[in-house]
């Protein structure tokens, strides 16, 4: 009995060799778990958010006037990140932009796309995400989906891959930041969907919530390239040829987020088994 008392799921976390992720941000993710506001605040503001955005995207269907507000939501934003969100929720979102432009990236040049369908938004500081930064995040993954659906050329071959562009720089969260509260990201991530969904008209809302459910679509991109399986592991049942913005935002994104790691540390695996490494025995991690 006392053996089972001491047992924490924390530890077991980090050491499942099952968990696909680099060892460094699975701490941090960890790390933003066991933050008090997950626990406390958490349950809470993520039934509110649901009602406050349902409300927000009902009402502005109804309304015969569109608007968007782009650069408010910005600047709510940043203000927010800044002074309620902790150091470490801060990092994993800014390292999600440019997680998952790399993933972008290495399906652009392995597909032998245009220089023209090269994504650029790789931010490393909390003012890299105004201009539009959000927007800007989701947008690319259609430009580049739909780029792979005209290209006409033959991909690179298999065994000349180009992993160039995997690299995760730096990241500045403004730790020195004085904060009036340090919440964790899923919490946050609640909060700032309200500002989302009153700030972008009815048609980017929904467009932005559909790019969660282009993972799919991509994990299959990354697969053909790479002609690894296990990038199938982690995608829906289904293409996403369904489109509904009636989900919870908040969770999606963050699993959106940690599939999008997955699917970086396998190519970073596939990198360095190239390079003359080996995969694990489980040849997941």
């Amino acid at each position: 009995m006392s053996e089972l008392a001491a047992l924490s799921l924390w530890p077991v976390m980090t050491a499942d060799p099952a968990i696909p992720m680099d060892p460094a941000t699975l701490r941090l993710v960890i790390s933003d778990q066991r933050r008090p506001s997950r626990a406390l605040l958490y349950p809470w503001i993520r039934v509110a958010s649901r009602v406050a955005v349902t409300l927000i995207v009902v009402g502005k269907r109804l309304c015969p006037v569109r608007f968007a507000a782009h650069a408010t939501m910005d600047r709510l934003c940043l203000w927010f990140l800044r002074r309620f969100v902790s150091p470490a929720a801060v990092s994993l979102l800014i390292r999600h932009f440019v997680v998952e432009t790399n993933l972008l990236n290495f399906c652009a040049r392995n597909a032998r796309l245009p220089g023209a369908a090269a994504v650029g938004l790789r931010p490393v500081t909390l003012a890299d995400l105004g201009d539009r930064a959000v927007i800007e995040h989701d947008l690319n993954v259609y430009r580049v989906l739909s780029a792979l659906g005209s290209a006409r050329g033959p991909a690179r071959p298999r065994d000349d891959l180009d992993f160039s562009m995997l690299e995760v720089p730096e990241i500045d969260p403004e730790p020195g930041t004085r904060r009036l509260l340090n919440l964790d990201i899923q919490t946050a991530l609640c909060l700032m969907n309200i500002p989302f969904a009153f700030c972008l008209t009815p048609a980017e809302y929904r467009r932005a919530v559909h790019s969660l459910r282009l993972d799919t679509s991509l994990l299959t991109v990354l697969a053909a390239l790479t002609g690894d399986d296990a990038f199938f592991r982690w995608r829906a049942t289904l293409p996403p040829v369904r489109v509904d913005s009636n989900v919870d935002v908040p969770a999606t994104v963050y699993e959106h987020a940690l599939i999008c790691e997955f699917a970086l540390a396998r190519l970073c695996r596939l990198r360095d088994s190239a390079a003359g490494s080996h995969l694990s025995p489980l040849n997941d991690r």
